[in-house]
This record gives structure tokens, sequence and C-alpha cells, in this order.
């Protein structure tokens, strides 16, 4: 299969107008190639303008979802159109777009999902003490639930083909720290799911959806989810 004749990136986006332009301007310049879809979630600033300045395919929805919705949706558009491939690319300037050869690589070597590990030799990315801890966590309850070790649970810069595409374009989880969700269905529903080392970087501009309280909250209730999905495996 040709890498790139049947991939789409998907760019999941919310009040992204100070970022999104530069992210355009980098997929443009590095994969020209690939076709780009910005869905625009409810959006209150000119993030469905500048997706179309931009020269993106704009999807936008009446309200906001939050990032599983507008994955799932950017994932339906991808198989609605005739998509055999997606990578799931932030708006926020924190992926590089010279790493996404090396997700599709990974497609090309028989995987169903490559999954970016945003830690990897030569990246900048870094979180808090607090994060890095829930983090942790997550590999720890990932690995149990999943059969497989993974270093990033929750990135989200990902490529994925085939059946599981078409799986999420159904039924991609719309909650919060979706990433780790669909992680661990995807292992243990038999898909193969890898992991390769990306350089990754600090938010350029807007707002992250998950400070304070809200993060705390989604956390808890990630586990609650893992916890119960836990029980439902050694119950069968």
């Amino acid at each position: 299969m040709d890498a790139v004749a049947h991939c789409v990136v998907v760019i999941p986006a919310f009040n992204e107008e100070l970022s999104l332009p530069a992210v355009l301007a980098e997929l443009r310049r590095v994969v020209p190639e690939l076709d780009v879809v910005v869905v625009n979630d409810g959006s209150a600033d000119k993030t469905e303008r500048v997706a179309t300045e931009g020269g993106a395919t704009v999807v936008s929805l009446p309200f906001n979802l939050g990032i599983g919705g507008a994955l799932r949706a950017g994932f339906r558009y991808a198989v609605e159109h005739g998509y055999e491939r997606a990578v799931q690319f932030d708006a926020d300037g924190q992926h590089d777009a010279g790493q996404i050869q090396n997700l599709l690589r990974g497609l090309d070597d028989g995987a169903d999902m490559v999954i970016g590990n945003r830690f990897g030799s030569g990246s900048d990315y870094a979180v808090g003490q607090t994060r890095g801890l829930a983090m942790g966590l997550l590999r720890f309850l990932t690995r149990r639930l999943a059969g497989k070790h993974f270093t990033d649970t929750s990135s989200g810069f990902r490529a994925v083909q085939g059946s599981l595409l078409e799986r999420f374009a159904r039924d991609y989880p719309v909650e919060y720290m979706d990433s780790v969700e669909t992680l661990i269905s995807s292992c243990r529903a038999g898909f193969d799911v890898r992991e390769v080392d990306t350089v990754m970087h600090q938010r350029a501009g807007g707002q992250p959806s998950n400070r304070s309280f809200r993060l705390l909250y989604n956390y808890a209730r990630l586990l609650v989810v893992i916890g119960t999905s836990g029980l439902r495996r050694r119950a069968t």
C-alpha cells in the first residue's frame, strides 16, 4: 500500500486560531502529499476561518463535543471519504509533522495503530510531577489490562488504519482521556498496537483542555472505567 495515498491527517480543534495557522503551514511544507481535515469542535473564535484559509477541509460541529467526539467525527469523515489510514494530530503545535512518517512506517509493518511516544530521545516535552505520577499509574494499569507495556499511554499523536479505523468511526469514546481507553480496548480486541519514539514540543498557543479540577476529575473517571473493565474481564 502507498503509505500516503489513502491517508488523511485529522486535527481536532477547539479555539485554536492562534496556533492552527502554523500547524497547517508546517503540514503543507513537510507532508504536502497528505490531505488534512480540521474538526472545528464548536469553537467560539476564528478556528474555522483560519483552518479554511490554511487549506484544510473543515468539519464544523454545532457545539463543543470534546476531544473524543471531535475525533470520532474526524475518523467518520475519513471512512466515509474512502481513506484507509488516518493520523491524529494536535492543533496546538506540540506534534512534529516530520514524525508522521515514523507512524506510517509502523502501519506499513503491519500495525493497526501506532502511538507516538512523547518522551522519546530528542523530545523536549515535559509534564509536572503530579501529572507524571498519574501517568505512571496509568502505565501500570494499562500494562495489567492490555497485556503490553506502553511508555506514553495518553499520547494523542497516533496513526490508525483498516478495521480499527472503521471501529473508531463508529464508537470512538467521547469522554476525556479517550486515548487510554482506546489503547486498552484495542489491545484487548486483538488489534496490533505499537509505540514509536517521536519528537514533541510544548504547546504553542491556545488553552489546554485539562486544567486543575477537570484534570483530576477525568483521571478519577478513567480509573473507575479501567477498574470496572478489569473486573468484567476477570468475571468472563
